[in-house]
């Protein structure tokens, strides 16, 4: 269910130039901001909460999300090469999972490490909150993956779309209505931060078996549709 040429191709897609320096933008930015806080403040964990889940995991993690799902295969539906990768003898749900496994590499990379090392910067990872924090970013940026792979298969404006959700649902919606944080990839993720980190060092909206089953659930899901969309859409082009 892996296809290497496919995963070449859009790692070449995804690291290209442009991409790849917007990819690069936020973790440094959290980086610096992150050594700038040490500095001036030092060591604290409620300072190290607040960067890392105010910034890293509410807003780095789902725009590098958005970049890596929808950069993974909406580029080549809308310029239209998808139809030559589709003329290849490769099974439609091969090239979803594999495209899937690239964006999750890439949206790790970029988020979840840079996570980790600012956590150490800020206060030395006091309480685990610098693991805490990654770990939650690797989960969530495995959802975030799924999802905006599918909206990269089921609009020309996926990465409008994949900002109004990720900037207006998770970060604003998410911090002013109680009720929308539990519809919320970011919640789901802190619920194993919350697990992991010392006691009353993370807070989240959900219990931690509920955040998985819905972590899991909106992944499978939004995979599974991204491979009917897909083959929905190979149907068209030979129609």
């Amino acid at each position: 269910m892996y296809n290497p040429t496919v995963a070449r191709l859009t790692y070449r897609g995804l690291l290209g130039r442009r991409r790849a320096l917007i990819l690069f933008v936020l973790p440094a930015l959290l980086l610096v901001l992150s050594a700038a806080v040490r500095m001036l403040t030092g060591a604290d964990d409620n300072t190290a909460t607040s960067v890392l889940g105010g910034f890293a995991l509410a807003t780095m993690v789902p725009l590098i999300g958005v970049i890596a799902g929808t950069g993974a295969i909406g580029p080549e539906i809308d310029d239209g090469s998808v139809v030559y990768l589709l003329a290849k003898p490769v099974k439609r749900p091969t090239i979803i999972l594999t495209k899937l496994v690239v964006a999750i590499g890439v949206t790790v990379a970029f988020s979840a490490v840079p996570t980790l090392i600012a956590g150490f910067l800020l206060n030395g990872n006091s309480q685990q909150i610098a693991v805490a924090y990654a770990l939650a970013a690797t989960v969530a940026s495995v959802a975030y993956s799924a999802i905006f792979l599918l909206l990269g298969t089921v609009t020309r404006h996926a990465v409008v779309a994949g900002l109004v959700y990720a900037l207006v649902w998770e970060s604003l919606f998410g911090s002013l209505i109680p009720g929308a944080r539990t519809l919320s990839v970011q919640q789901w993720s802190l619920s194993l931060a919350e697990k992991t980190a010392g006691a009353g060092a993370v807070t989240a909206d959900v219990s931690l078996p509920l955040g998985l089953t819905l972590l899991t659930a909106a992944t499978v899901a939004a995979t599974w549709f991204a491979a009917r969309r897909l083959r929905a859409l190979t149907l068209a082009g030979e129609e």
